[in-house]
């Protein structure tokens, strides 16, 4: 489950979509368009909601497997934590668990042209528009993602292990601890906590690179500080950190890749698909070739097994990427590094996370022109490095969308 899944796994919310679909749905009735859409939201969030119970109920039964029971006391801790050390909302979200016993919550589906990495968007009344669709089955998921292939665009179909409903339902029980992941190792468990409980502090309407890159510093800045005093720790902290190296080697990669596809498309020609299939050919190429390097480090050599199954999701990413996948990736890593510099700045602050939240609330509100300037001129590293939406001096491009 380390070896770079947590990457994968972070390729996996469709939340702000089905929080729309399931809220609108139960505000708006049939006046909605799309209404099959927006009941199969509604409805399949109400079945999580109703599976839950409270985490002091699980572990009152006698009969709690253990493994079962440490990693519900041990989310209950992170959820505590959270609240306490890192200024995140203390509400009813994730002090309840629900066993769905199935792959995923939901499964999502994003789409892009076959010459472009510009996701297919999707707007909704709450979320705003955004580059992804959730369905709560596997086949609606690909029943949709037929029909956009049909239109010519490349698909990508994935199992998402959890959402936030962005606090919506807290007053219904909240956003509940699932069996998608509840028994994850425990750097990843309170890193997914930390990142979707984000999403209830902040959270920018239509701006899924923002919010997502916000919520991902928050995981891995919260993961360390938690982490640093986790009696724990000792244990889990060397496989967080492996896994968070492995993951930065895989978006160098995918960086790489990500730039030859830009620079491809910037330009197209009758050329296009043979040179973009030889770019992908080369991306799966060197992903075998880090897998391979992965798997030979002293900490994956010890269990053979466990590596290969914990990389199967990953495998299968890289065999399917295209577009849509690539677009999709995007937007999870873009501001990271922007975030995270924004929260050393409040280093000399009595409370330096809530400082933190509130600079980002503040850089929400700003127009996105000014919103794109501040972050750009957040990064670190050279130009060359910057995101797309950064000029050559650092600034915000002021035209174009996601």
């Amino acid at each position: 489950m380390s070896v770079v899944s947590r990457w994968r796994q972070r390729v996996r919310r469709g939340g702000q979509t089905l929080a729309a679909a399931a809220f609108a749905a139960l505000l708006g009735g049939c006046a909605l368009p799309d209404i099959g859409y927006y009941w199969q939201g509604a409805r399949g969030q109400l079945q999580m909601l109703h599976a839950a119970r409270p985490v002091s109920d699980w572990l009152d039964q006698p009969d709690l497997p253990p493994t079962l029971r440490s990693q519900l006391q041990l989310a209950r801790q992170a959820r505590d934590f959270a609240s306490q050390a890192l200024a995140l909302p203390d509400n009813a979200s994730y002090r309840r668990y629900a066993a769905l016993n199935r792959a995923a919550a939901v499964w999502n589906v994003t789409a892009a042209p076959p010459d472009s990495l510009e996701l297919h968007q999707w707007c909704f009344p709450v979320a705003g528009c955004v580059g992804y669709r959730g369905y709560f089955t596997l086949a609606d998921a690909q029943a949709q993602g037929q029909a956009l292939a049909a239109q010519g665009l490349d698909v990508h179909v994935y199992p998402v292990p959890a959402y936030s409903t962005l606090g919506y339902f807290n007053w219904l029980g909240g956003d509940p601890l699932l069996d998608t992941f509840v028994r994850w190792p425990e750097g990843e468990l309170v890193g997914l906590l930390f990142h979707e409980l984000s999403h209830q502090r902040v959270y920018l309407a239509g701006d899924m690179a923002f919010n997502e890159s916000y919520a991902t510093a928050v995981e891995q800045l919260g993961t360390a500080a938690w982490l640093r005093q986790s009696p724990t720790a000792a244990a889990a902290a060397p496989a967080w950190q492996a896994a968070q190296q492995r993951r930065a080697q895989f978006r160098a990669l995918t960086h790489s890749t990500r730039q030859a596809l830009e620079t491809l498309y910037a330009e197209p020609s009758e050329a296009l698909p043979g040179t973009k299939a030889q770019i992908m050919a080369d991306f799966r190429a060197r992903y075998q070739a880090l897998r391979a390097q992965w798997l030979a480090s002293p900490e994956l050599a010890a269990r053979p097994q466990a590596a290969a199954q914990s990389l199967q999701r990953l495998d299968r990413w890289v065999a399917e990427a295209n577009n849509a996948s690539f677009g999709a990736l995007w937007a999870y890593d873009t501001w990271v590094a922007a975030f995270a510099a924004l929260f050393a700045q409040q280093a000399g602050q009595a409370d330096a996370w809530a400082a933190f939240h509130q600079a980002v609330e503040k850089l929400s509100r700003q127009p996105r022109a000014q919103r794109l300037a501040a972050l750009c001129a957040l990064m670190p590293g050279p130009a060359a490095a910057l995101p797309r939406d950064c000029n050559e001096d650092g600034g915000a491009v002021s035209s174009g969308t996601r």
